[in-house]
């Protein structure tokens, strides 16, 4: 039993649903690490809300544009706003950065913070830093050189990233540092939508005999990765979630069709 005061569980009232657990111990749940996750998110975007600290020590949270360096995020602000300023003061920082996403509900979306010190890169680093920016953000062209705009680069020292609800993990700057953001994910919308149009009764097979839920009746892909299929699946004990992996990962979108087809192959024959 858990405290009045506990923070370990949500107070479940007695009456929220369940998600069944496997029957089955599924075939490969191999899956992109907590830093491959987060360089994803980051790469998905040019946007994010910036976390400084004023003169006085309180949290200021602002909206801004980034581009990235080996990973890291570059910043172009002003001197003139609040941000700029205390970036000058005080160099600990914190971006959160929301991935794109067609969900209803805004806490399902996958989502990274990333934290540490912002410095101010010099030398061929700075060249390297600019061109990152106006990469991302055509409209900083504009901008990017007047006098009191400012470059920063925020050193990452921690990761925090949340997959949507029950999936979260932490890593550290290094490991962000050395992933590399997934090949497969900002282009697969098109291929999920093909893949729950005309193959959904393969989807459905895999989840049975791949998947560990040969209860399965339907399934939905929702994402798909270098490493595998994430998939929906109504079953007779009510929705559950599961992960199919390939035979090997693959490097690209174009990849995905004989890996996918492999998949199928292999939950007939199983």
């Amino acid at each position: 039993m858990t405290s009045a005061g506990s923070t370990r569980d949500h107070g479940d009232p007695g009456d929220a649903p369940s998600v069944p657990p496997p029957l089955t111990d599924p075939a490969d749940t191999t899956r992109p690490s907590a830093a491959e996750e987060a360089r994803t998110i980051a790469a998905s975007t040019n946007a994010g809300t910036l976390a400084t600290l004023t003169a006085d020590g309180d949290p200021w949270a602002s909206f801004v544009t980034y581009g990235l360096l080996d990973g890291a995020p570059v910043l172009c602000v002003s001197n003139l706003a609040e941000h700029g300023r205390n970036l000058a003061t005080d160099p600990r920082a914190s971006i959160a950065i929301v991935a794109p996403t067609a969900e209803t509900d805004p806490l399902a979306s996958a989502r990274v913070t990333l934290a540490g010190r912002v410095e101010a890169p010099e030398g061929a680093e700075r060249a390297a830093a600019r061109e990152a920016h106006l990469s991302a953000v055509a409209a900083a062209k504009y901008y990017i050189d007047y006098s009191d705009f400012s470059l920063w680069l925020l050193r990452v020292s921690r990761v925090r990233w949340v997959g949507g609800y029950g999936r979260m993990d932490s890593t550290s700057g290094a490991d962000y540092t050395a992933a590399e953001p997934d090949p497969v994910t900002p282009r697969a919308a098109g291929a999920i939508a093909h893949l729950n149009a005309d193959h959904a009764d393969s989807l459905a097979a895999m989840a049975r005999t791949l998947g560990g839920y040969p209860d399965t009746r339907s399934a939905t892909c929702t994402g798909v990765d270098r490493y595998g299929l994430d998939l929906r699946l109504s079953t007779e004990r009510g929705m559950a979630y599961t992960r199919i992996g390939y035979a090997r990962p693959i490097d690209s979108i174009d990849e995905l069709r004989s890996a996918a087809a492999e998949l199928a192959q292999r939950a007939r024959n199983t």
